[in-house]
């Protein structure tokens, strides 16, 4: 029991960071990222090449991860969602655009760092193993330490800070933040830009584990969205919980039903659809409407 529960919180930690970054960005524009898991894929890309590479310490390649991501989510933001959501009434326009730019971030990869699996050397070699109850790798606890700390910091930023209190604003009404002097451009693409770097950050962390391929950024999209939705979409707590609950059940599923193979994560999503069902605004989600 004490393992799963390990797994889970390791799992949990790096979902949640997942969604954080895509839930910010729906709050703040109304906008399904279909890219996101794209811009996690790209994250791990950027940390193999500067730290498996060219050798520079993990954590400057891990700062150049989630630089590289904030400034491309700011040129997307810039160029493309800013221009046709000023322009557009339709929500489908966005959404297609999105689906548009996860194809072309998919191209990129493809061309850039090609379809191979890649990954980096461990940056802590080791064991944890607690009289047989729990074991876990060093480097698995290191990554969900900085993940915990990572989103302890995101949360404090957004209360604390005058672009953070900007940013819970615009969430929560965007004509009335404009109204009061905020500068929906500037802070839009502040927003999308973190919300990317979220992406490159939990990128970065797990190429020293899972490593990364092209074929990574569909199923991490998938399983964003259905975190955002456990918790309720647009909600930064519900990200959070949304992380914790999915990676528990995928910890308990794996214990469970492991010797079934690919029937634990059928077992998951139609757990999650039942869910959805019942509550569809998510656990702390207004109902839409």
């Amino acid at each position: 029991m004490e393992q799963v529960i390990a797994n889970g919180l390791y799992l949990g930690a790096q979902y949640a960071m997942i969604a954080l970054g895509l839930t910010l960005i729906f709050a703040l524009m109304n906008v399904l990222n279909f890219a996101h898991g794209q811009m996690y894929v790209i994250g791990g890309f950027v940390t193999y090449t500067f730290y498996g590479q060219f050798e520079i310490p993990f954590i400057f390649a891990l700062l150049a991860s989630c630089a590289t991501l904030a400034i491309l989510g700011a040129l997307i933001e810039r160029f493309l969602f800013g221009p046709v959501i000023r322009r557009s009434s339709r929500e489908e326009s966005t959404m297609l655009l999105a689906a548009g730019i996860a194809f072309l971030l998919d191209a990129v990869i493809l061309l850039v760092f090609g379809e191979k699996q890649r990954g980096v050397p461990k940056i802590v070699n080791g064991v944890f193993n607690w009289d047989f109850r729990i074991i876990m790798p060093y480097d698995r606890i290191l990554i969900c330490v900085i993940a915990i700390l990572s989103i302890v910091a995101f949360i404090s930023f957004m209360h604390f800070s005058k672009t953070g209190r900007a940013l819970r604003a615009l969430a929560q009404d965007r004509v009335a933040a404009e109204l009061m002097g905020v500068n929906v451009k500037r802070y839009s693409m502040i927003g999308f830009a973190l919300g990317a770097m979220l992406a490159g950050l939990v990128g970065g962390l797990l190429v020293t584990i899972t490593g990364v391929n092209l074929g990574m950024g569909g199923p991490t999209s998938i399983k964003a969205f259905l975190m955002v939705m456990i918790g309720g979409a647009g909600v930064i707590s519900g990200a959070i919980a949304g992380g914790f609950i999915l990676g528990m059940l995928e910890a308990v599923g794996l214990a469970v039903l492991s010797q079934y193979g690919d029937i634990t994560y059928l077992a998951i999503f139609i757990a999650l659809m039942v869910f959805l069902a019942i509550r569809p605004q998510g656990l702390m989600g207004k109902p839409w409407g």
